[in-house]
């Protein structure tokens, strides 16, 4: 049996932020730009199939996931609309693109000959989309690769190509980097296949970044991801209290103990903190095995009655101790109280950018990582 997170910690996923973040994502792409919900990594630790029914209830009707098993998960789940799948699968796998109608993405021969096999012995076209790899280094087909790639789709008849994407890797960079010219390329792309492709073809190739700062990448579907969370694509805290993008995770322990040490006592492993006056420390049951990283070792803030107390000493596998001396009220913090570790506590927050600063990474896997680790439970926001 696998237990996932301690019983002390949770993760919150606020279900009305989601929907909020939705529908402001879904103004600024404007009118005829659709929106695919990227649910993929569990919907970066928020939970892809409570994530996708949420969305789904307001008016998304498509999702952009990672693999198939995770396609196949959400039709078990009785979500409808189109599902992309962006990296694919194993042969093994393949039935299961026709059993749940999933829409897959292409770009080597030997997947897309396997693939109209399969289906032309079902009697079935598969709705595919080409991915063309215009600067991002991953996965795709050069530009210079395509046109023979789009006849010979064209010439299976068990594969029926409905899209065209790419994908922008720096998009959230202040300048945006080469995003102009990749979007440029892109362009140029579609328009030497003039002829090969149906008139409903989509064209997509913008990620969150690209819808807040890169009109000019919308196209006909835009792919929004980690702005769909709440959280700035950028790390830019500020961007997302501009645009109105409401967090939809919160990470939350209670205090498991209180002690009063002297001056002059170290704290936790290494004692990479000596206390320089007698201190009053509250030990939380959380660390780097539910994803609070070490990092965050004599770094980071948690909440605690709406009041920032610092991490002292090196975050443990299990625990994590903060200085609550000097908090108002802090002489009445007892066991039991509630700790914010990633959210809001009356007036005051830490958002996933500030944690990810903290910890030297982004915000995704931060999301991912709390998410992963512990128990989730699901409000509306009512």
């Amino acid at each position: 049996m696998r237990l996932t997170g301690s019983a002390f910690n949770r993760v919150e996923i606020d279900l009305a932020a989601l929907a909020a973040n939705y529908r402001t994502l879904r103004r600024l792409a404007g009118p005829g730009v659709e929106l695919a919900a990227v649910v993929k990594a569990d919907a970066y630790g928020h939970g892809m199939v409570e994530v996708a029914r949420a969305l789904a209830a307001e008016g998304a009707s498509t999702f952009a996931v990672a693999e198939i098993a995770e396609g196949a998960a959400l039709r078990r789940a009785g979500v409808e609309g189109e599902i992309i799948v962006l990296l694919g699968g194993l042969p093994r796998e393949y039935p299961q693109l026709l059993e749940h109608r999933l829409t897959t993405v292409l770009f080597d021969q030997q997947t897309a000959l396997e693939l109209s096999s399969l289906a032309d012995a079902n009697g079935r076209r598969l709705p595919v989309h080409l991915k063309v790899d215009t600067g991002m280094g991953r996965f795709g087909l050069l530009p210079e690769e395509v046109p023979a790639f789009v006849r010979l789709l064209n010439s299976l008849g068990g594969l029926r190509l409905t899209g065209v994407l790419s994908h922008l890797p720096m998009a959230d960079s202040p300048n945006g980097g080469p995003t102009g010219e990749q979007v440029g390329r892109f362009r140029k792309i579609i328009a030497e296949l003039d002829g090969q492709l149906a008139p409903d073809t989509v064209r997509h190739i913008g990620n969150s970044a690209a819808l807040l700062g890169h009109p000019g990448a919308r196209f006909d579907l835009i792919r929004p991801g980690i702005a769909l969370y709440g959280c700035s694509p950028s790390g830019d805290e500020a961007e997302r209290r501009r645009l109105g993008l409401q967090p939809v995770m919160g990470f939350k322990t209670r205090v498991l103990q209180v002690k009063t040490l002297p001056a002059g006592f170290g704290i936790g492993y290494g004692h990479t903190y000596v206390t320089e006056r007698p201190t009053r420390l509250a030990v939380l049951p959380v660390g780097y095995a539910d994803g609070y990283g070490r990092k965050l070792s004599n770094r980071a803030f948690v909440l605690i009655r709406g009041q920032r107390a610092p991490v002292r000493g090196r975050v443990c596998m299990n625990a994590t101790m903060v200085d609550i001396t000097d908090l108002e009220g802090g002489d009445g913090i007892v066991a039991g109280e509630e700790v914010v570790l990633l959210g809001r506590q009356q007036s005051a927050e830490i958002g996933a950018e500030e944690m990810a600063a903290w910890l030297e990474t982004i915000s995704y896997e931060v999301c991912c990582l709390f998410g992963a680790l512990n128990p989730r439970s699901y409000a509306d926001g009512g």
